[in-house]
């Protein structure tokens, strides 16, 4: 390791697709503790330190830093990890790394968040005016004010709070620097990664109007706002902040997503993202990734094939909420209706009669369904 490699935490499988999570300025990768343990659930989570926070060594940057180091240090550490591309998440001054990495390096992004954050934080001036503080008086009449500026009226974290009083003074007022030189609104539109911005409602160090900014200049960009949260959502706001992380980060987790998606529809798949808790989050990765990754994706059948083989399984079984669920997976693979009946009458002679009934029942009732929504009149049930 060397003497400059930012301090870092990681957890999850090594063999999952790796996420990086950045701090904010102030902060330790403690910011993150009640979201990476839930993500690290489907991704290889990597929380990183800024130099001279959460008791890293304060001699990786120095006055007159850019966000351009910061970033560089990043890809300092994704480099000693054997991390080639990974998605990326970061707060406020972390959030304006993965900036600058989504406009410089984006070979190395799979997507990008950025929470609380800004293309440009104000202007120079008043970051200048806080690092020449903090190199005088030390971080104690900053630290004072922490808590209005990262969250609302009647909330704090102390630890977090904490953080604060203990960065080292140097390497904060570098990052102050950093933030003073930081301006990107000219190369948004450069952006091509998959992007996620996440904004506080009642932000007042960068409000919605400035996640609002990047989202409307960065071509498809999404934006969340959270009611309730101030500067630091993760902490605030968790629940909200991972919500809105596994629905961004699902959608680049590769083909087993994109296939669930075509199959089952994305109203589905959106209900199911919806309905999504700590409890139940790693059976939806599992099933995105095993399910849809890999069997689904499998080229030896086709998916019309596939239907065939499911349909059957699920008549078998009784499974008739699924079932109706690959009804319609059946119509979108190319399955007409006769061919949707004749696998349901094969599969009275091998499964059962009454097994077939009910199959019958739910096939008609989505078809029917299916044929309203289209604008067409039903068919008449059989006798």
């Amino acid at each position: 390791m060397t003497a400059n490699l930012l301090t870092h935490y990681t957890e999850g499988s090594p063999s999952a697709p790796p996420l990086l999570l950045g701090p904010s300025l102030g902060t330790s990768y403690a910011l993150w503790d009640k979201v990476a343990p839930e993500l690290s659930a489907g991704h290889r989570v990597v929380r990183w330190n800024l130099p001279g926070h959460g008791g890293a060594p304060a001699g990786a940057i120095g006055p007159g830093a850019t966000v351009a180091d910061l970033a560089a240090l990043v890809l300092e550490l994704a480099d000693s990890l054997g991390i080639g591309r990974f998605a990326y998440a970061g707060v406020s001054l972390g959030g304006a790394v993965g900036l600058h990495l989504a406009v410089h390096h984006p070979e190395r992004l799979t997507s990008l968040a950025a929470i609380c954050s800004s293309a440009h934080f104000n202007g120079s001036k008043p970051w200048e005016e806080r690092a020449e503080l903090v190199r005088r008086e030390g971080l104690g009449p900053v630290a004072a004010t922490a808590d209005s500026r990262w969250f609302t009226a009647g909330f704090t974290v102390p630890a977090l709070v904490q953080d604060h009083r203990d960065a080292d003074p140097e390497a904060y007022a570098a990052c102050c620097d950093a933030l003073a030189a930081f301006d990107l609104r000219d190369r948004l539109a450069s952006i091509t990664v998959p992007t996620l911005l996440i904004a506080g409602r009642e932000d007042p160090a960068t409000p919605p109007a400035h996640l609002r900014e990047i989202a409307d200049a960065v071509p498809g960009a999404a934006l969340v706002e959270i009611p309730g949260a101030s500067h630091l959502a993760p902490a605030q706001c968790p629940e909200a902040v991972l919500t809105a992380l596994r629905a961004h980060l699902s959608g680049d987790a590769g083909p087993g997503m994109r296939v669930r998606r075509q199959v089952l529809g994305n109203a589905h798949v959106d209900r199911a993202q919806a309905r999504q808790t700590p409890f139940t989050a790693r059976y939806q990765e599992f099933i995105s990734r095993y399910a849809w990754g890999e069997i689904w994706t499998d080229p030896t059948l086709s998916r019309r094939e596939r239907s065939l083989v499911t349909l059957t399984a699920l008549v078998a079984h009784g499974h008739l909420d699924e079932l109706a669920l690959h009804v319609r997976a059946a119509r979108r693979n190319g399955l007409t209706e006769d061919e949707i009946g004749a696998v349901l009458l094969q599969s009275a002679v091998y499964c059962g009669v009454p097994a077939a009934n009910s199959a019958f029942a739910v096939a008609q009732r989505v078809l029917a369904e299916d044929t309203e929504e289209a604008g067409d009149s039903p068919s008449s049930p059989p006798d």
